[in-house]
C-alpha cells in the first residue's frame, strides 16, 4: 500500500496567528507563555489536518517561531558567541539572534535557494563547539506523538547546514565531523523514542556541487550507520539524478525527488533505486497554487505502485511552506479562478485522493476525479486566459529599441546636470513606515466604511508627511513613502489585467513578514496608468527630485503565483511592456528619477549553472525592455537585496541601470567587494543599515561601512542609503537612523571633496 506525506506545512496559521503573536510579543503585549500557547495550538492544528487528510505519516518538527535554519543552529549549539547567550535560550534571546538587540546586530539573512523565503545564516568559526540543545525539539515531538504514533520529524541535513552557513577564517568542512557527531546523538535519541522514520533534508543536492562537497556526504553519514530511525533523504527544486552514485551509497532508507520541477529524473532513479529503499514521489506542487492534474499524476504513479508496492510514498514536491494555507476562507476570490487553485489544505486532499486511487482503485474517488477534470479543462478553454492584443504586441518586439539611447558614460552628464546632486547623494529605497493610521484607513476603505475621496485624502496627507520628514532630514533624492501600497507586487498586480487576488493567501517571507502573492492566470497588460498621479502629487510638494517607484518585471513574476501553461519568460516580457508604459508616462509627467525594483532578480536564477544563461538572457532583456524608453536625463534606479550577486555581475551590469542599490550592512560590505573587483561601471548605493532590525545604527557604524565602501568603489560612484524599504519600521527609529545616515554623508562629503 502506498502512503501519502508532505515535507512540511505552512507555519503561520490560516489567518496569520503566528505573525500577530510574534509582533505582540515583541511589543510586550503578549507574554512568553502566551506566545508558546499560540505555537502549540498551531502545531496541533497542522498535525490534525494531516491526520484528517489520511496521510500515512504526520510531519513534525517543521514549525518554528522565526526560521528553521536558525532553530537548527540553536539545536546543535551553534549560537554566535558574540551575543553572549548560553544554555537554553529564552524567547527574547531567540528573537535577538534574528532581529538584533541593543548591543549586537542581527545574524545575516538570505534567500532560501530560488524562493522568496529568507533564512537566518548560521555563523561558524574556529571556536564553534557543537552540542545538543534539543529541549524544544523533543518537547514538540512529544506533543506530536500524543496525537499520532506515525510521526516523521524533519531535520535539515548536516552537509546542507554547513553549506548554508557562513564561516570566517576556516574551511566550513573542517567542522563537519563534529557537527555530524551531534546529529548522530540526536538520531540515537529519536531511535530510543520509537521514531520509525526521520526526514533528513539535503536541499543542496539541487546545486552544482564540487567533489569536495559530494564526498562530505559520505563523511557525515558515516556517523549514522547504527542506532537510528530509518532515514528518508529529501531533495527538491531540481534534478538530482546526476548525484545518484553519491546518494545511493549513503546509509539511508529512501529518497524523495521533486517530480514537479524535474519529472525527467524519474526514469534514472527507478533504474538506480536500491531494492529496499522507499521512493517518495513529489507530484503535488509545493511551490505553486494550481490544482493538480490528478489524471496526469496517476499516469506517473500507477506504474510506480505496481513496481514498488509499499515502497512508494506520494508527496508534495517540497515543503508546503511556500503556499497559502487554505482556500476555505476565500469568499471574494473570483469563483472561476478559485476553481483552478489548490492551497496547502487542498493539496493534502489531493495527496489523499491520489493514494486512494492507487490503493483502492479510481472508482472510489470517481467523483473527485471528475471535478478535477472539469476544472482542468475549464482553465485550458477559458477566454480570460489569452489576449490577442498582448500577443500581437509581443510579436512586434523587434520594432522596439530595447537599449537606452546612449551609454551610461554619456547619460550621467545629462542626469547630473538635471538633478544637481552632491557627492555621495542620500536616498531611501522606497517605503516609509506603514503606520497604524495608514493601515486603519486602508482597512476602512476596503470595508466600505469611508469613500474613495476620503481614502485618497488620507493617503495624500501621509505622503505629505513623508516628504516633509525627508526634507527636514536633508535627504537628497526623496520618495513618496508608498503609503497607498499594500505590497510592492500586489499593489501593481491589482491594476494589471491577467491577475487575481486572494483575501487570505498569505505566505511567510521571513519572521513575521508575510506576503500575499497575486495570481497570474492570464496574459498581462496595463489598462491605465498606475502611479503617475501619486508621483506627480509628491513631486509638487518639493523642489527636490522624488523617485517614481515601480516593481520590475522579474520581481513581479517571481513574487506572484505564475501561470504554468506558458514559459515564464513570456509572462516576464508581458510584464516588462506594462512597466515600460508606466516609465514613459512618469517621465512625461516630469519625474526625473524612476526606480524599477528587482530584488528577486538573483532569486530567479536557476539553481544549476547549465541553465543560467537562458534565464539571464531573458531576465536582463525584460528589465531593459521596461527601462529603455527612458530619456538620457531620466535616471533609472534599481534595487536588489538579500542575495549574493558576485557570480552574475556581468548580467547586472548588462541591465544598465544608472544606479543600483543593494543590501550590504549585515555582510559588513562584503557583497560590495565583487562590484569593486568587477569595476562596476554605473553608480551604486550600498546599504548602510539593516532595516529588518529595530536597532538604530550609530554614526560610527555607518561611517565605518562607508569607509569600507570607498576602499572598493570610487567615491564619485557611491550613494548612501538603507538596505531596503522602511515599511516595517516605526517613525521614531526611522528618523533617528536616517539622521545618522545623512550626518555621515555630509561629513564624508567634506572629507572627499577636499581631497
Amino acid at each position: 500500500m502506498a502512503i501519502a506525506h508532505i515535507l512540511g506545512y505552512p507555519r503561520i496559521g490560516e489567518k496569520r496567528a503566528l505573525k500577530f503573536a510574534q509582533e505582540s510579543f515583541w511589543k510586550g503585549s503578549l507574554s512568553a507563555s502566551g506566545l508558546q500557547e499560540v505555537g502549540q495550538d498551531l502545531r496541533e492544528q497542522h498535525w490534525k489536518k494531516q491526520q484528517k487528510a489520511g496521510l500515512g505519516l504526520v510531519t513534525a518538527a517543521d514549525f518554528t517561531f522565526y526560521d528553521h535554519v536558525l532553530d537548527h543552529a540553536i539545536l546543535f549549539g551553534a549560537t554566535p558567541s558574540r551575543f553572549g547567550f548560553s544554555g537554553i535560550l529564552n524567547e527574547q534571546d531567540y528573537f535577538a539572534l534574528a532581529r538584533g538587540n541593543a548591543s549586537q546586530p542581527a545574524m545575516e539573512m538570505t534567500k532560501w535557494f530560488d524562493t522568496n523565503y529568507h533564512y537566518i545564516v548560521p555563523e561558524l568559526n574556529a571556536d564553534t563547539e557543537f552540542s545538543i540543545n534539543a529541549h524544544d525539539f523533543l518537547s514538540r515531538l512529544d506533543e506530536a506523538q500524543k496525537l499520532s504514533k506515525a510521526v516523521k520529524p524533519v531535520i535539515l541535513g548536516p552537509v546542507s547546514f554547513i553549506y548554508l552557513s557562513k564561516a570566517r577564517g576556516i574551511n566550513r568542512l573542517d567542522l563537519l565531523d563534529k557537527l555530524a557527531e551531534q546529529y548522530a546523538h540526536l538520531l540515537k535519541e529519536l531511535h530510543h523514542r520509537k521514531i520509525e522514520w526521520v526526514q533528513i533534508d539535503e536541499p543542496i543536492f539541487a546545486l552544482d556541487l564540487s567533489d569536495e562537497w559530494l564526498k562530505a556526504f559520505e563523511r557525515a553519514y558515516a556517523w549514522f550507520r547504527t542506532s537510528r530511525p530509518k532515514l528518508l533523504l529529501t531533495t527538491y527544486f531540481a534534478n538530482v539524478a546526476r548525484y545518484q552514485g553519491y546518494i545511493t551509497n549513503l546509509p539511508v532508507d529512501g529518497v524523495h525527488i521533486d517530480l514537479v520541477r524535474a519529472p525527467e529524473q524519474l526514469a534514472p532513479w527507478l533504474n538506480a533505486l536500491p531494492g529496499h529503499w522507499v521512493l517518495s514521489a513529489g507530484v503535488v506542487d509545493g511551490r505553486n497554487i494550481w490544482r493538480n492534474d490528478l489524471d496526469q499524476s496517476l499516469q506517473i504513479l500507477k506504474p510506480l505502485a505496481q513496481k514498488l508496492g509499499d515502497r512508494l510514498w506520494v508527496a508534495s514536491s517540497c515543503s508546503l511552506l511556500h503556499t497559502p494555507v487554505t482556500l476555505a476562507h476565500e469568499e471574494k476570490l473570483d469563483a472561476e479562478v478559485k476553481s483552478w487553485l489548490a492551497f496547502a489544505d487542498e493539496k493534502l486532499e489531493e495527496l489523499d485522493l491520489l493514494v486512494k486511487a492507487i490503493n483502492e482503485g479510481e472508482g472510489v474517488v470517481a467523483e473527485a476525479l471528475a471535478i478535477s477534470r472539469t476544472a482542468i479543462a475549464a482553465r485550458q478553454a477559458s477566454p480570460r486566459v489569452h489576449s490577442a492584443a498582448v500577443n500581437a504586441r509581443l510579436a512586434a518586439l523587434s520594432e522596439i529599441n530595447e537599449e537606452r539611447q546612449n551609454p551610461f558614460a554619456e547619460r550621467k552628464h545629462a542626469q547630473h546636470a538635471r538633478l544637481k546632486l552632491p557627492l555621495l547623494p542620500t536616498t531611501t529605497i522606497g517605503s516609509f513606515p506603514q503606520t497604524a493610521e495608514i493601515r486603519a484607513s486602508r482597512a476602512a476603505f476596503k470595508k466600505g466604511e469611508i469613500p474613495a475621496a476620503q481614502y485618497a485624502t488620507d493617503m495624500e496627507n501621509h505622503i505629505s508627511y513623508a516628504i516633509r520628514e525627508q526634507e527636514a532630514l536633508d535627504i537628497d533624492v526623496l520618495v513618496h513613502g508608498e503609503a497607498e501600497r499594500n505590497d510592492m507586487v500586489e499593489y501593481f498586480g491589482e491594476q494589471l489585467a491577467g491577475y487575481a487576488f486572494s483575501q487570505h493567501g498569505w505566505v511567510q517571507s521571513y519572521g513575521s513578514r508575510c506576503v500575499k502573492p497575486p495570481v497570474i492566470y492570464g496574459d498581462v497588460y496595463r489598462p491605465v496608468a498606475m502611479t503617475v498621479e501619486t508621483a506627480r502629487y509628491a513631486q509638487s510638494l518639493t523642489t527636490r527630485p522624488v523617485k517614481g517607484m515601480l516593481t520590475g518585471p522579474v520581481t513581479m513574476l517571481q513574487w506572484s503565483f505564475v501561470r504554468d501553461d506558458q514559459p515564464r519568460q513570456i509572462t516576464a516580457l508581458q510584464l516588462a511592456l506594462a512597466i515600460r508604459d508606466e516609465v514613459d508616462d512618469l517621465q512625461q509627467a516630469g519625474i526625473a528619477v524612476i526606480q524599477i525594483d528587482e530584488p528577486a532578480f538573483r532569486e530567479g536564477l536557476p539553481l544549476q549553472g547549465a541553465e543560467w544563461k537562458q534565464y539571464l538572457d531573458w531576465a536582463v532583456r525584460a528589465f531593459k525592455l521596461s527601462a529603455s524608453v527612458a530619456e538620457d536625463s531620466t535616471q533609472i534606479h534599481t534595487h536588489m537585496c538579500y542575495s549574493e550577486f558576485n557570480d552574475i555581475l556581468p548580467a547586472i551590469a548588462a541591465m544598465d541601470a544608472d544606479v543600483i542599490t543593494i543590501e550590504t550592512s549585515r555582510s559588513h560590505m562584503e557583497l560590495l567587494d565583487g562590484f569593486g573587483e568587477f569595476k562596476y561601471p554605473n553608480e551604486i548605493g550600498p546599504g548602510v543599515y539593516d532595516i529588518h532590525s529595530p536597532r538604530v545604527p550609530s554614526e560610527q557604524e555607518i561611517e565605518k561601512l562607508m569607509q569600507r565602501a570607498v576602499e572598493v568603489v570610487p567615491v564619485e560612484q557611491l550613494w548612501i542609503n538603507p538596505d531596503c524599504g522602511l515599511k516595517t519600521r516605526a517613525w521614531e527609529e526611522t528618523r533617528a537612523a536616517l539622521q545618522n545616515m545623512v550626518t555621515v554623508a555630509k561629513a564624508l562629503r567634506q572629507k572627499y571633496q577636499s581631497i
